[in-house]
């Protein structure tokens, strides 16, 4: 049989395959389908030429010194059909493993951003699949949001958790319930974050409930909450929309973490935090009454969130004299 070279150095400069390594292949792959053969003789090896493509199976022969003295060419009946069709196999194994590694290439540039993709069925009703043009996403059942439908056809932003080479092609991970999802969304929203004149330093998410972004500005007279919300919130709109309409707070971020605590409650209006213990980062912090049951939110959200955008215990009391309630974040 012969292989055509010139297409096969075409391919392999496309890919980015040393031509030398696809030719020892296909000879390795070619001499295992002989030695599967009835009629293989031992000591033979499969030799592709360079110049005219032509793929031979080479028996050396010995004398009676166990010198080699001598080789001939064997082609059992039908083998030549074999060899041309491993030898098809084999290049086509190699392009899509090298078409694998362009798109394993491609996606793990992409971890920790946002892609953009149309929601695809499935076999498994778990897994959503997100088809992201040369390669199909899916969003695991840990990683999708409780309560989000995912209809086919519908186009969906996620966030690039992993790309892997799988058994049957590149795998790519993604997320709709990452926190760094909302932080991306805003991101592709905001050019000051672009631009690192705002930053976002912190944030804390109940993935299709509640969000909270803590911010802060490198540049006097910008504000990194305007910033986010944007004219009319349309920047927090967009980013809301995405969502499915999961609520965002945004808040100042402060080096002084009794002023960041403070902020971190918002929409409750706090008024004192004190620092119990730095070490174990407690913070005692005092509402009016009247605001105890928003710092604590719908079944400790609020306070739950705050804890975890600061990394500090809080512990919430009311003004209110001695024998009222107080609660701590779960």
């Amino acid at each position: 049989m012969n292989v055509d070279m010139k297409a096969l150095s075409s391919l392999t400069i496309e890919k980015e395959i040393p031509l030398e390594r696809l030719i020892s292949a296909i000879e390795a792959a070619v001499l295992t389908a002989y030695a599967h053969m009835p009629e293989a003789r031992p000591h033979a090896y499969a030799h592709l030429d360079r110049e005219t493509g032509e793929i031979r199976i080479n028996v050396p022969i010995f004398g009676e010194d166990g010198e080699k003295i001598n080789e001939e060419v064997d082609s059992p009946a039908g083998f030549s059909r074999i060899a041309t069709s491993t030898a098809r196999q084999l290049i086509k194994q190699k392009m899509r493993e090298a078409n694998d590694a362009d798109i394993v290439g491609e996606f793990t540039a992409s971890v920790g951003d946002v892609v953009s993709g149309v929601v695809q069925q499935g076999r498994d009703p778990r897994t959503v699949y997100v088809n992201l043009g040369r390669v199909e996403g899916k969003v695991p059942s840990q990683e999708q949001v409780p309560g989000e439908v995912y209809t086919h056809g519908e186009r969906i932003k996620c966030f690039v958790v992993d790309v892997k080479q799988g058994l049957k092609g590149p795998e790519v991970t993604l997320s709709r319930s990452h926190p760094a999802l909302v932080k991306q969304l805003f991101a592709l929203e905001v050019p000051e974050i672009t631009d690192r004149i705002v930053e976002i330093m912190a944030i804390a998410r109940e993935a299709g409930h509640r969000t909270k972004i803590a911010v802060r500005t490198h540049r006097a007279g910008v504000s990194p909450k305007g910033s986010l919300i944007g004219p009319m919130g349309s920047r927090a709109r967009a980013v809301m929309d995405e969502l499915h309409g999961e609520k965002i707070d945004i808040v100042d971020w402060s080096e002084d973490p009794a002023v960041f605590v403070g902020h971190a409650l918002a929409p409750a209006k706090v008024e004192k935090v004190e620092i119990v213990d730095l070490l174990t980062r407690s913070a005692k912090v005092t509402v009016p009454d009247y605001q105890l049951s928003l710092a604590i939110g719908k079944d400790g959200q609020n306070a739950r969130l705050a804890a975890r955008l600061t990394g500090w215990r809080i512990d919430i009391h009311s003004d209110a004299p001695v024998g009222s309630s107080s609660a701590k974040p779960r």
